[in-house]
Formats: structure tokens, sequence, C-alpha cells
């Protein structure tokens, strides 16, 4: 840090396990990268590049160079996953992560129908070359799941070889684990932590109001995800309680 102060939470250091930053990169240049890292890069842990993006991004190799360089973990939406299974191109998508030496995958079934019992197998094929995120709840708003449920999708994942689970949420932050406000949806979540470890999920949080309650909720340590590259200096400012909303949060403890 640039100066000293007293009071302030200790954050895991990179490379970190736990404490992640995900951030949704939805398009940016090889250079916008670049500058997004000169200033946040000792915070961002994983980027995803959002939806299909990755399929009409120019440069895509040279952005991804970037990143590595940086030694930032990046890995394909899981709607370009489902883009290929509904084709029944599924090698392909191996060969193309394997091409392009993604070796974070995402799966997830938020726009497609999966029978869960298949979609755990993909999960341990995809676990063979490299680190499985598995995204659970529907990105339809309409599906409303129980509590239990999300802890058994969450529990047979994780079984099945997912390093983390997500918590749907969508880049608005209304679907999942909120509700069409924004609002979270509090006693989902609260029951998801009685069942599956915090250090195992990563909640998608693209609302400063959603970052906050997380905070609140787990501490300075929480993996959030979807985060704007824009917000990720001001996100980290509140991890720490360097900002209104923490402000009070670490003082005299």
């Amino acid at each position: 840090m640039n100066f000293n102060l007293s009071q302030i939470p200790e954050r895991t250091a990179q490379p970190r396990t736990y404490g992640l930053t995900m951030v949704m990169d939805k398009g940016l240049s090889t250079q916008e990268v670049e500058n997004f890292l000169s200033v946040a890069g000792n915070h961002v842990d994983i980027v995803k590049l959002g939806f299909g993006t990755s399929y009409v991004t120019p440069n895509l190799k040279e952005k991804l160079a970037i990143y590595k360089k940086r030694g930032i973990s990046v890995y394909f939406g899981g709607t370009l996953f489902e883009a290929f299974l509904i084709r029944n191109q599924f090698e392909d998508y191996i060969r193309v992560c394997e091409e392009f030496e993604i070796n974070f995958m995402e799966v997830s079934d938020g726009s497609i129908i999966i029978p869960h019992a298949e979609k755990c197998g993909y999960i341990e094929k995809l676990a063979k070359h490299g680190v499985v995120l598995s995204e659970v709840g529907s990105k339809d708003a309409t599906k409303i799941m129980p509590p239990y449920k999300w802890i058994e999708l969450m529990k047979a994942e994780l079984d099945a070889g997912s390093s983390y689970v997500i918590a749907e949420a969508r880049e608005a932050g209304n679907v999942g684990i909120y509700r069409g406000t924004g609002e979270v949806r509090e006693g989902l979540v609260q029951e998801i932590l009685t069942q599956i470890p915090e250090r195992k999920i990563i909640w998608e949080a693209p609302q400063k109001s959603q970052q906050l309650y997380f905070l609140e909720l787990i501490g300075c340590n929480v993996n959030l995800g979807n985060i704007a590259p824009t917000e990720v200096i001001p996100l980290e400012a509140m991890r720490i309680g360097l900002r209104g909303d923490t402000f009070h949060l670490y003082l005299n403890k």
C-alpha cells in the first residue's frame, strides 16, 4: 500500500485461493486491459470473458497473453460452454480451451436444461484438463429454487470436481441469489452457508449494495464475482474499510 494505516483487516495475498475478486471483461481491447491492470492488477484474481464475447473479440490471443503475464487466470463465460454443448460440440470446447491455453473452465446450465447427473459428468471430465468453476442457478428469473436444492446441487458439483461453485446473479445482479430488484435473498444465502464452505463459493455481486452485504456477512476475504473493471479499486477500498459503507467495520477490532 502507499502508506501505513492501523486497524486495516488482513487481506489474503496473491496468488489467492480465497478472498477472490473475479472480474467480468465484456470486450476490453488489449490497450484497455493494459491500462486496467496497471491500476488494478494487484487486486484481480480471475477474469471471465463474459458470456460469448470471446467468440467475437479481436486479438484474443494477444489479450490473453497480457492477463497471463500478470499471473491472472482467465476463463470463457459459461454461456459459451452452453453454446458449444447445445450444438453437440463438447469436445470442440475442450480443444478451443487447449488452443487458447485456458486452464480455467466454467460449467453452467443457466440458459439450457442439462440433467444434473450429466452436468456433473462434464465437470468431472473438464477437471482432468484444468480448474473447473461450476455455476448454480438459472438466468430465468421465474425459476426459483428452494435453499435445499441449491445446497444439494452445490455439494454434488464440488464432489464432481469443481474447485468453486458460483452463485448465479447474471451481470445485472437481478436473478438467482437476488430478487428482481437486486435485493439479496438473505434466507437463501444464509441457508447455503450452513452447508457449503464459504471459501468454495464465488458470489456474483455486480452491485455495490450486494458487495456490501457479503462483506458485512462474511468479511473482507469473501469471494466476489462479476465485478466491472472500473469497480475493482472501489471494491478493494470497501473490502478494507476505506469507503463510507464499511468505514466502521474494522475499527477497534
